[in-house]
């Protein structure tokens, strides 16, 4: 796994994409899973850096269980990096969080991941029996003992999410080297402060915006590390962007497009909402966009324009969406890793 100031990484995540039926209607949800996870050995296979595995509950994205697919990807690939993107953790267990990715990074050792998220819905609350009134409480304190966790195996732990103090309560399995956990943010100012304070990683979630506005998150995040006395190389920025690598530019930014929107369409429609069509998108898949779609050299020259004004450590693409055709998005991966990660690299002098 590359860390911090070593070098830049490319890859991928996905939420799951549920295959369509030639009436607009559902396959089974199953073969998302299934789908994924051949994703994954191809993202190996063609030498990209990282592989996330997000979460939802819908039908259109039912990839629940991001830490089960870690797992299951540990098992079989050798080489790339994986991880939570992200484990919405307001609404989940911290304790079984942790001991799933340990037990994912007994299978690969050094090559597994987190990123804690307080989520951009509200659908996991009933589910689980939760209240959503208790959002930011519960995030705050299950992280606080994620991160215990990660750091001892004996954990003493008593917060508002808890019923019951825990002491000295033994946390296994344990990995070789603590977890790297990253703290995800859509942006907002307070996410990046807690991210300083508590010491980690920040995981920007973008959709949409310029390069300009999201370098300013970054520069603000370094800022406040440096303040708080951390160790500057210890500071790290990744971003998950959508995007998707076709041939032809023209080409590529319309097979996202349609797809793209019949994903916010669909969503809208699970969650209950307003059917939701951001206006001028069309623009945020050009240069100047976050929306990284188009050729591979168009995608190369563009994450390159990124990293030169916000300097981040890593990007994964979200390509797998509105029920985009598997072998298409197989495709994409295929050009990200064979066509666009070279350049990158070249560019940046890495092997």
């Amino acid at each position: 796994m590359t860390t911090a100031g070593t070098g830049f990484e490319l890859g991928v995540y996905s939420f799951g994409n549920t295959p369509r039926t030639p009436d607009g209607g559902y396959g089974p949800s199953a073969q998302a899973v299934r789908d994924v996870l051949e994703a994954v050995r191809l993202a190996e296979d063609v030498g990209l850096d990282f592989f996330g595995f997000g979460e939802h509950h819908t039908r259109s994205m039912p990839q629940s269980s991001p830490t089960s697919l870690v797992t299951a990807a540990a098992a079989s690939t050798s080489r790339i990096g994986l991880g939570t993107a992200v484990t919405v953790l307001s609404t989940d267990e911290p304790l079984r969080v942790f001991q799933q990715l340990a037990t994912a990074a007994a299978i690969a050792p050094g090559r597994i991941e987190a990123v804690a998220g307080r989520g951009s819905s509200t659908i996991t609350f009933g589910l689980f029996d939760l209240d959503e009134r208790d959002y930011d409480v519960l995030f705050s304190s299950k992280l606080d003992l994620l991160l215990a966790a990660n750091a001892s195996e004996q954990v003493t732990f008593a917060g508002p999410h808890r019923r019951r103090p825990l002491q000295d309560a033994l946390v296994v399995p344990r990995p070789e080297q603590p977890l790297r956990i990253w703290l995800g943010s859509g942006g907002s100012p307070e996410s990046v402060l807690r991210a300083v304070q508590l010491g980690l990683p920040l995981f920007l979630g973008i959709l949409g915006g310029t390069p300009e506005r999201w370098a300013q998150y970054g520069h603000a995040y370094r800022d406040a590390w440096a303040q708080a006395g951390h160790p500057p190389d210890a500071a790290a920025v990744a971003v998950a962007v959508h995007g998707f690598v076709g041939p032809d530019d023209r080409q590529a930014k319309a097979t996202y497009l349609e797809h793209e929107r019949r994903m916010f369409a669909t969503g809208a429609a699970e969650a209950g909402r307003p059917p939701m069509n951001p206006p001028g998108r069309e623009r945020d898949l050009e240069p100047g966009g976050m929306v990284f779609a188009g050729s591979p050299n168009e995608i190369a020259d563009r994450i390159l324009g990124l990293h030169e004004v916000l300097g981040h450590q890593r990007q994964i693409l979200q390509m797998d969406v509105g029920g985009m055709p598997h072998a298409t998005y197989l495709r994409a991966i295929e050009l990200l890793g064979t066509e666009v990660l070279p350049q990158v690299r070249k560019h940046l002098a890495q092997p």
